[in-house]
């Protein structure tokens, strides 16, 4: 296993979220299994920018975390599905708030972004 660099901080709510969130893809993973989008494959088809693997791994750490729960269904070809959990389900609305910001602040927020991005290439 990874042996941390820096020891955890679970002394604050928002280090505790940082924890379980981190990762590029958690909060998108959650959101489309809210939405029903539960095999594997289509959260895949739905993030096709992330390799099968990271999404493999991100998916196992919510599911550790408890905040998504895993069905594998005794057939042949296995047969694999997430849901929330209700622990997973209570962060939604605090997901839709993020999401709501987002759009509302995007021209913004692109401008930014690509302002930090160009002076980080020009180094």
């Amino acid at each position: 296993m990874n042996d941390r660099k820096i020891p955890l901080n679970l002394n604050c709510g928002l280090d505790l979220i940082g924890e379980v969130l981190y990762g590029k893809w958690k909060i998108r993973l959650l959101w489309f299994i809210h939405e029903g989008h539960k095999r594997p494959s289509e959260l895949q088809r739905k993030i096709p920018e992330a390799s099968r693997r990271v999404l493999n791994i991100q998916l196992k750490e919510l599911e550790e975390h408890e905040l998504v729960s895993k069905i594998i269904y005794p057939q042949v070809p296995p047969k694999v599905e997430y849901s929330l959990t209700d622990f997973g389900k209570t962060l939604i609305p605090v997901i839709a708030i993020l999401g709501n910001w987002g759009d509302e602040n995007q021209d913004r927020l692109r401008t930014v972004i690509m302002q930090t991005s160009d002076s980080l290439s020009a180094e």
